[in-house]
């Protein structure tokens, strides 16, 4: 009919030419797609980011003018030493609401109807945690403007800032794999946040996110020394402060490394199990 009224033929792509893309290229594009998903929901449920926003404004306020003084005896100092630290732990326990909104999803039946769409059995999860990047974005900015309003100020470079920044996305980045697999492991919603807070909170007091690893008993410090959020946190110092940064990027980008080559194919083993 198209050819009688001179009307050209559709040129879209049709199922034979995507089923025909490369396999990588499929799986980007339906993660991409989505991740779009992903911040729309977001977006429509904007009380979901309390714990990328409120919380780093709480922890703030309360270490460094209830402790501030008693740590390092001026709380603009101990503003300096702690935002750092506030922004790798409150970055590290914003992760776990992805676990927690795959699980609640899995349960909803949603992954359910995604089995029945032409994509890669793993896109859903990809998807899933390329959408959580604006979460660490905004916990980021939210976490340097509310230091900003208290007296914190960059004592390196803009460029060294920015660093900082992009290391603590990264590094939420891969370590979302971690309740993504226990989402994918565990029977319910609370469970995963039981489970994650279990994990995630003695990483971050066992660290010297709050006070400096040398204050603390020896047995600690042989603990603390090889904490992940330990090399982020002081990397993140060296490149805010301008303090050394030693070979904390690279131990911080080992782990990243470290995070994504156990478990996201833990994740993906688990998920494929579980839908």
């Amino acid at each position: 009919m198209s050819t009688l009224t001179g009307t050209p033929p559709r040129t879209g792509p049709t199922l034979s030419t995507v089923v025909a893309q490369p396999r990588p290229l499929r799986l980007l594009r339906h993660s991409l797609a989505l991740a779009k998903r992903s911040l729309i929901k977001t977006w429509r449920t904007p009380e979901a980011l309390i714990d990328v926003t409120l919380q780093p404004v709480l922890f703030l306020v309360i270490f460094v003018y209830v402790f501030g003084g008693a740590v390092a005896g001026s709380t603009h100092d101990y503003l300096q030493y702690l935002l750092p630290g506030i922004l790798a732990q409150t970055i590290a326990t914003g992760c776990i609401a992805i676990g927690v909104n795959l699980n609640t999803d899995i349960a909803k039946g949603i992954f359910d109807r995604f089995r029945s769409l032409p994509v890669p059995r793993s896109a859903p999860l990809v998807g899933a945690v390329f959408g959580d990047v604006v979460r660490y974005v905004i916990v980021t900015v939210s976490t340097l403007a509310i230091g900003y309003l208290l007296g914190f100020r960059v004592e390196s470079g803009p460029v060294q800032a920015l660093a900082g920044c992009l290391l603590a996305v990264l590094f939420a980045l891969c370590l979302s794999w971690l309740p993504v697999y226990v989402g994918m492991k565990v029977r319910t919603p609370g469970a995963v946040q039981g489970v994650m807070f279990a994990l995630i909170m003695p990483l971050s007091f066992a660290s010297n996110v709050f006070v400096a690893a040398g204050t603390l008993p020896g047995w600690m410090q042989a603990v603390v020394t090889v904490n992940p959020l330990t090399h982020l946190v002081t990397a993140m110092r060296g490149l805010f402060l301008g303090t050394p940064v030693g070979n904390h990027v690279w131990w911080t980008l080992l782990w990243c490394a470290g995070f994504v080559a156990v478990f996201m194919p833990l994740a993906l083993r688990a998920y494929r199990r579980r839908v």
